[in-house]
């Protein structure tokens, strides 16, 4: 029976040890009477020997030679104390003796993309005339990119995201909901939202969960957050929009204040770092080795700062902005690098945004009516979520569509969950993809995205 054992437990300990091991042949190497393999799982990787002896003939050692490269094999053999670090491979310290070698799926002998070019730093290939892969051949590519350690680290560290932020809402007593994702109206009350055919009439695919998660408070759930795809026909050929992404969504009642909310969220994400930096140091060094990133920094309790106390910033810095005007993606990441030198965190809130910039369901700051109740929040000076206090008020929020021409017929059912008695509530939505991509310090949300849609690429 072939008991099979995981390449990363293969460590000094299994010294002398006779283990059945199923991988994918990354390299092969013949040299006399010996083929040197590399066998790879997942990002983890060991070399195996295969010598002429009294487990291997000459044939077998030309058969294990001729295994074509991503072919997927399963060895019996021998752990061995390795006489020197194995240089390439994980784990260094040990080797794998051959006895047997079995072809289980073979691979095409010509690959569309050579792995070991796929992980290699861009600088490096640049410097020494290698070959590195552009982001399209991956893409294009991407069943054989996902194979690589650097892939492999990053989707099991985003992984590693939505358990931490399962794990910790439901810790502070939220329900984690499920909302539709075809509707009937524009869940943000813009333009850019895809349309498809739903029988006899159009419907829409859902720009957030928004209005369903505020009616589960209406219906007194309290606190409440999903995971699941939101759809944005936003003709944004950027590093950081997607048509198609994940969105991680809070939403809560409070007693007193929004801040509580506020509150909640950010430290909901702080504990998300922390869990990061213990639990997924092997995935972070994985990724750092092809792309080098400083270390994500935070503070505790969060930085909030006013959008007025940015705005100052920036004008400080030398840019000329309105108070009442948002913030271009330049101006955010001139502000991320100003909050990263003045208070040494990649991680702050900007509150009290202008009210002409925020959507209509939010609410006004009582004490100045041209600001809101309404927030971002920013890792490395690029924002992954926007929030607010929502509206619970059906007259003001009738007043406020109104304002911004939305057709009151298309969210009566909205306006209506309101006219029954609606706590005070807030909540904020957060780009998982985005979260991934600015932890790691990558340079593009499409690294982390398994598949990405895009205004240009709707396969694979």
């Amino acid at each position: 029976d072939r008991i099979l054992v995981r390449i990363k437990d293969l460590t000094v300990e299994k010294a002398d040890k006779e283990v059945w091991v199923r991988g994918r042949i990354h390299t092969s190497r013949a040299k006399g009477k010996q083929c040197f393999l590399v066998l790879r799982q997942q990002q983890f990787n060991i070399q195996a020997l295969v010598a002429v002896g009294q487990h291997a003939s000459k044939q077998m050692v030309k058969f294990a030679a001729n295994i074509t490269k991503e072919s997927i094999v399963d060895i019996q053999g021998v752990v061995r104390k390795a006489y020197q670090k194995v240089g390439g491979c994980t784990q260094q310290d040990v080797e794998l003796h051959v006895q047997r070698i079995y072809v289980i799926s073979s691979a095409e002998p010509r690959l569309p993309l050579q792995l070991d070019d796929a992980v290699r730093p861009e600088v490096e290939g640049e410097e020494d005339g290698r070959a590195t892969v552009n982001q399209d051949t991956r893409l294009d590519n991407r069943i054989i990119d996902l194979r690589t350690s650097t892939s492999q680290a990053i989707f099991c560290l985003q992984s590693g995201i939505c358990q931490l932020f399962r794990e910790t809402l439901i810790r502070k007593g939220f329900v984690e909901i499920q909302t539709p994702k075809i509707i009937s109206a524009a869940s943000e009350g813009g333009a850019n939202v895809f349309t498809v055919s739903y029988f006899k009439t159009s419907a829409y695919l859902a720009q957030s969960p928004q209005l369903y998660k505020q009616m589960c408070i209406c219906a007194d759930f309290e606190k409440v957050f999903c995971v699941g795809p939101v759809f944005r026909a936003e003709d944004s050929n950027t590093h950081r929009h997607l048509t198609e992404f994940v969105g991680l969504d809070i939403e809560m009642a409070f007693n007193y204040h929004y801040h509580e909310v506020v509150d909640e969220i950010a430290d909901t994400l702080v504990q998300i770092f922390k869990g990061l930096q213990e639990r997924f140091q092997t995935e972070i060094q994985t990724v750092s080795k092809q792309f080098p990133c400083e270390p994500f920094k935070f503070l505790e309790p969060t930085l909030r700062l006013e959008y007025r106390e940015g705005v100052a910033m920036l004008r400080e810095a030398g840019v000329e902005m309105g108070d009442e005007e948002d913030l271009s993606t330049p101006n955010e990441k001139l502000l991320g690098r100003l909050v990263k030198e003045k208070y040494d965190t990649d991680f702050y809130i900007l509150d009290k945004y202008p009210l002409a910039v925020r959507p209509f369901y939010t609410m006004p700051d009582p004490a100045n009516p041209k600001t809101s109740n309404s927030y971002d929040m920013f890792m490395r000076g690029e924002e992954i979520l926007s929030g607010a206090q929502r509206i619970h008020d059906p007259q003001l929020l009738t007043e406020r569509a109104k304002h911004h021409g939305i057709d009151l017929e298309k969210i009566k059912a909205y306006i209506d969950s309101f006219r029954f008695g609606a706590p005070p509530h807030a909540g904020g939505g957060i780009g998982l993809e985005r979260v991934t991509m600015l932890y790691l310090g990558l340079h593009n949300v499409r690294q982390t995205s398994m598949f990405p849609r895009d205004p240009k690429r709707l396969t694979p």
